[in-house]
């Protein structure tokens, strides 16, 4: 296993130099056998620099499967809420983050999550706040529902979980579908749907639902909240045994996971269907087959863009695009975009202020999903969310924060290029030669960032593709 370290200096008095968190990791690395990948560094007036270049860094396909350690949360940001961020945008692009202050003995497995919620209930400084998570633990001891039950169940007499009859037989039709028939959770997702049947909300399922119930151990009789595991509380919907071999699918289907949707594909981002308005987004599928002539295994890799509706939920219908035609469409049409079309040079002082709102925008933004994220955080601490729900809800909010930040990126480039009407329209129009002229050659990062920079929306149909250019 290689590791990658990330070290960031202290403005805290008695925080570790960057050489001392340097040492800290090496001999993280040899107890535990692990190869050191690289480092980055991160000093006060640097920025962000380099955790934005330990993010590309795990975007690469080619990096292979590591882990990233890190002294402790406040090594990642100053503040709670952005280190939960951090960390969760680091595990959204398929990383194991370990705090090596936290880390416990070698072969001890401590949940990264764990030492976050730890770290985010400390730094609140409320002791009315632990009173009451105190009050709750003693209520988890007892089996006695803290927040929402689980799908399957209802709250019943003396405030224990009690099954739900029709509910019960979608936990186990879900389980039998992963392990006896053997479907993905993207096609027990669509199976559902197609067959009519609703989340408790009455909303369509998708993948992250149906991953949260293979691995809630509510389903085998056991109660776990606040860090308390609590057996035989109420009836079992599943079987030791059948929950322990999906346990150890699920373990092996991580273990191969390479999320190279995150940045193998150029248009992410771009791509809206025009059938139900969501994005479209990258998917890899291989294929194996056996020759008939000499009987050799073949395998292939493909590529699409595709409906997220249809891939998270199996709704929408099946709109499909190969990466390389729905590129080569794109292509076309900028190559035949003139000039003329692109935004013409307006009112200079008007110009400026449009990059001022847009950056002011982008920051409103990332403020208000740190504010979703921190009620996040607050639910799980209090008891009324567990770590499953927090960790999905947290991976989307991270993907969503790295999609904003992308684009504040993009904003704060563009106000650096030009500060007048006349200068956006000559670095447009000289990102559309780039475009044409150099399309083959340029980098992904440099790529997606000159379309950005012309195109405000790709919209997809089955067999038509249209350009809306930047105003």
């Amino acid at each position: 296993m290689n590791a990658v370290g990330y070290f960031r200096e202290s403005n805290v008095p008695g925080g570790l130099s960057i050489g001392r968190q340097n040492r800290q990791f090496l001999d993280f690395c040899e107890a535990r056998g692990y190869e050191v990948a690289t480092t980055f560094s991160e000093e006060v007036k640097t920025g962000t620099a380099a955790f934005l270049q330990l993010l590309e860094y795990l975007k690469r396909p080619e990096k292979g499967f590591l882990v990233v350690a890190t002294g402790l949360p406040s090594n990642l940001a100053d503040t709670e809420i952005v280190a939960a961020a951090r960390y969760l945008q680091i595990e959204r692009l398929g990383a194991n983050v370990h705090f090596i202050e936290r880390a416990g003995e070698p072969g001890e497995e401590i949940d990264g999550l764990d030492v976050i919620l730890e770290s985010f209930s400390s730094g609140q400084n409320d002791g009315m706040r632990e009173k009451v998570r105190t009050a709750l633990r003693r209520k988890a001891v007892r089996g006695e529902v803290l927040g929402r039950p689980p799908y399957g169940y209802q709250v019943g007499p003396q405030n224990r979980l009690e099954v739900i009859d029709d509910e019960a037989v979608v936990i186990r039709y879900i389980f039998r579908l992963y392990l006896h028939d053997h479907l993905g959770i993207r096609l027990i997702a669509r199976r559902l749907n197609e067959e009519g049947l609703r989340t408790r909300r009455n909303r369509p399922w998708s993948m992250v639902s149906i991953r949260d119930i293979l691995r809630n151990r509510v389903y085998l009789g056991t109660y776990q909240r606040l860090g308390v595991r609590v057996p035989g509380t109420h009836a079992a919907l599943v079987s030791p045994d059948d929950f322990r071999r999906v346990q150890e699918r699920l373990t092996e289907r991580r273990t191969n996971y390479s999320p190279r949707k995150v940045t193998g594909f150029l248009l992410s981002g771009l791509l809206t269907c025009c059938y139900c308005g969501n994005r479209l987004i990258g998917v890899s599928r291989k294929q194996s087959w056996t020759r008939q002539g000499d009987g050799s295994e073949q395998v292939a890799s493909y590529r699409y863009y595709q409906c997220e509706s249809r891939t998270n939920q199996g709704i929408c219908s099946y709109h499909t695009r190969r990466v390389d035609e729905l590129e080569q469409a794109v292509r076309q049409q900028l190559t035949g975009t003139e000039p003329q079309q692109l935004a013409s040079a307006g009112d200079d002082n008007a110009v400026i202020a449009q990059w001022q709102a847009e950056a002011k925008r982008l920051n409103g933004r990332i403020q208000q999903i740190d504010k979703r994220l921190n009620r996040s955080l607050d639910d799980a601490t209090a008891g009324k969310l567990t770590k499953e729900k927090l960790r999905s809800q947290g991976l989307a909010l991270a993907e969503e924060r790295l999609g904003v930040e992308a684009e504040v990126h993009d904003a704060e480039w563009r106000s650096e290029h030009y500060a007048s009407a006349a200068e956006r329209r000559r670095t447009r129009n000289a990102a559309l030669q780039l475009l044409v002229a150099d399309w083959d050659t340029l980098d992904l990062t440099k790529h997606q960032q000159l379309l950005r920079e012309l195109i405000d929306d790709i919209h997809v149909t089955d067999d038509e593709v249209r350009i809306a250019l930047r105003p």
